[in-house]
């Protein structure tokens, strides 16, 4: 299967229920980056009328784990991923449609590549910024990944 924004779409409806339902979806995704869009709805809004944080969480670490995804897919080997750390920071309400992207690529590449070389799980961080329909930043989300190649 290639991995593009519809089939990463799809996989979330069967194995990411959670957050497909609350209206998380990969709108673009290549070797240098991945937005995740959401729009705040009715399943995912707060009693303060802006986007429940977890939501935000759910975006923001799609766009990161996707980049990662797309990189394996590459390699037709099997791999894991996990996340071991997170850090958010939120600095406005999230309200209408928020897009997540993580522009870090070229960093997951050289991370697998080394995962490959050494046999040695890798770690990276890697970022994602929540910005709103005029461009302002809602949330920052840092996402500690570990790489492992299976034998």
């Amino acid at each position: 299967m290639r991995i593009t924004a519809s089939s990463i779409n799809f996989f979330t409806l069967f194995k990411l229920p959670s957050a497909y339902f609350t209206g998380v979806r990969v709108i673009s995704i290549d070797e240098k980056q991945c937005t995740v869009r959401v729009r705040l709805n009715f399943l995912n809004k707060n009693p303060f009328r802006s986007m429940f944080w977890a939501v935000q969480g759910m975006g923001a670490e799609l766009s990161t784990g996707a980049l990662i995804m797309h990189a394996l897919h590459q390699t037709n080997k099997k791999a894991s991923m996990l996340v071991i750390e997170n850090k958010a920071t939120f600095s406005k309400k999230a309200v209408g449609r928020i897009n997540f992207t993580c522009p870090q690529g070229e960093a997951v590449l050289v991370a697998i590549d080394a995962a490959k070389e050494t046999h040695v799980p890798q770690q990276i961080w890697l970022h994602a910024k929540g910005l709103d329909e005029v461009g302002d930043e809602v949330s920052s989300f840092s996402f500690l990944w570990t790489i492992k190649f299976k034998n």
